[in-house]
């Protein structure tokens, strides 16, 4: 592919989360469109290690790197390693995903609170803290954050979920306002229910059963719910330059659920 033709710059992508559900798809599809990927893992190094053996032995190239989102030194040493070794990074995807209860508000302790909110959107901020001089430096680049559709039309239980997010989508749109000049582009994908990782686990531990399953098909005008790779498509495009033009967007990916 040439690179008047290219959907990305030469250099590299980062893939926070990479060795996740929707993160592996993400990965995979970069990888196809020619884009080297270094993806991130927490604590299981063999399910990241099988996933860039993959996408090596199909033709493209992936790295790992283990990350902690707490772990700001760290995360600094990583990315600033990344770009000596490709020259540039282009584009950053966070699709870190979390384990939380689903709870009322009316049963959230502060404890939960403050431990969700550090995780998630305190560990959002640190990757771009340690990423975003690199993009400006680099001439340009993109943020894509996986979010959820809960955002646009909440749905009960999942505070602990959409409360961090939505301090994450004030931030991508600040990043969208300010950076803009610079060549920098943030947008969120709000997804629904997708059939990988967390959902597949919780499902088969009965805490997403057939009734619960069956309510929000309901609630759905396509009246299924989302395979990652249909996530992976939205995130690969505005990632690209043929979503050059567009910025500080919440997207949905969600099967009509803000309908």
């Amino acid at each position: 592919m040439s690179k008047s033709t290219a959907m990305y710059p030469e250099g590299v992508a980062l893939v926070v989360g990479g060795s996740g559900g929707v993160g592996q798809t993400i990965c995979r599809q970069l990888a196809e469109n020619n884009v080297k990927v270094v993806l991130t893992y927490n604590k299981n190094s063999a399910r990241a290690e099988a996933l860039a053996a993959e996408i090596d032995s199909a033709g493209g190239q992936a790295d790992i790197a283990q990350l902690s989102m707490d772990d700001l030194d760290s995360m600094k040493a990583m990315v600033d390693d990344l770009v000596k070794r490709y020259g540039r990074l282009h584009s950053v995807f966070i699709a870190t995903g979390f384990d939380i209860p689903q709870i009322h508000v009316r049963d959230v302790t502060p404890e939960q609170w403050r431990t969700v909110l550090r995780a998630d959107a305190e560990g959002v901020f640190n990757v771009v803290y340690a990423t975003l001089p690199h993009l400006r430096e680099g001439g340009g680049g993109s943020y894509v954050h996986i979010s959820s559709a809960a955002l646009q039309r909440f749905a009960e239980l999942d505070i602990m979920s959409v409360a961090p997010k939505a301090a994450i989508e004030e931030l991508m749109k600040g990043i969208a306002k300010e950076e803009g000049k610079y060549g920098i582009r943030a947008n969120s994908i709000a997804i629904g229910v997708i059939e990988t990782g967390i959902f597949l686990r919780l499902k088969d531990e009965g805490v997403f059963d057939e009734e619960w399953q069956t309510k929000v098909r309901a609630m759905l005008p396509l009246n299924r719910f989302g395979q990652p790779e249909e996530v992976a498509h939205m995130a690969v495009f505005l990632g690209s330059n043929r979503a050059a033009y567009t910025t500080g967007q919440l997207i949905p990916v969600d099967g009509g659920f803000g309908v």
